[in-house]
C-alpha cells in the first residue's frame, strides 16, 4: 500500500517537472521518473511469477 501511494507522489512530481518549461529534460526528470518506476516495481506493478502447472512453467498475470 506503501508503495502504490509513493509511486502516485512520484507520478505527480514527474508530471510537475515536465510542466516546467526552463528544464526540458534535467537531470531531476531522470531521478524522478527513476524512483516511480522503483517504486512501482516493489508494489508489484509488472511483475510476473513463475506458476508450475502440470509439466509446464507458465507465467502468473
Amino acid at each position: 500500500m506503501v508503495a502504490i501511494l509513493a509511486a502516485v507522489f512520484f507520478a505527480v512530481a514527474l508530471i510537475m517537472d515536465l510542466a516546467d518549461t526552463s528544464a526540458a529534460l534535467g537531470p531531476s526528470v531522470f531521478i524522478t521518473a527513476g524512483l516511480l518506476c522503483l517504486a512501482l516495481h516493489h508494489a508489484g506493478i509488472g511483475t510476473r511469477r513463475p506458476v508450475r502447472n502440470g509439466r509446464r512453467w507458465s507465467y502468473r498475470r
